[in-house]
C-alpha cells in the first residue's frame, strides 16, 4: 500500500522536474481516497513555503473542511524539512511516510527529530525508506543538472 501512494507522490515530484523545480511530491490520503496531490512550486509561485508538502496539506484541509488532518497518511519523496515537519504537527497528520533522507535539511529522522519529540503533544508514525531509491535518484539528476548548468 505504501508503495502505490509513494509512486503517487513520484509521478508529482516529475511533474516538478519538469518544471525545473526541485522534484518533491506529495500526497495525502485518507480512508484510501485521495484528498490532495501536489509538488514543489517555490520557482513559479516564488514562494518559499511553497514545498509539495504545505500545498498538499492546504488542499486536503479544504476537501475536509478541516485544519485538522486526522485519520490522513502523507506521501513525500523527501524527508520534510523543519518548516513542513511543523506543519504537519499543527495539521495533526498521523502518519508520514517518505522515501529519501535529506540529509541538509531533514527534520523527521535526519537532522531533527521532530516528529517524535516528545515535548510536543503531537508525534506521528513514521515510515522511511519507501522507494528511497526512486526518490532519490529523481533528486540526483536534477542537481546534477543544475550542476553542469551553473545553478545553484
Amino acid at each position: 500500500m505504501h508503495e502505490h501512494f509513494m509512486r503517487m507522490a513520484l509521478a508529482e515530484a516529475q511533474a516538478a522536474l519538469e518544471e525545473d523545480e526541485v522534484p518533491v511530491g506529495a500526497v495525502i490520503v485518507c480512508e484510501g481516497r485521495v484528498l490532495a496531490s501536489a509538488h514543489n512550486q517555490r520557482e513559479q509561485l516564488r514562494d518559499p513555503t511553497a514545498h509539495a508538502e504545505m500545498i498538499a496539506i492546504t488542499q486536503a484541509a479544504e476537501a475536509l473542511g478541516s485544519w485538522r488532518l486526522e485519520g490522513c497518511a502523507l506521501y513525500v519523496t523527501l524527508e520534510p524539512c523543519p518548516m513542513c515537519a511543523g506543519a504537519i504537527l499543527q495539521a495533526r497528520i498521523p502518519t508520514v511516510v517518505y522515501g529519501a533522507t535529506d540529509p541538509k535539511a531533514g527534520a523527521v529522522h535526519t537532522l531533527y527529530q521532530l516528529l517524535s519529540d516528545p515535548r510536543l503533544n503531537h508525534r506521528p508514525q513514521t515510515v522511511s525508506g519507501v522507494l528511497f531509491a526512486s526518490c532519490g535518484e529523481i533528486l540526483t539528476r536534477f542537481f546534477q543538472a543544475q550542476r553542469r548548468l551553473g545553478k545553484k
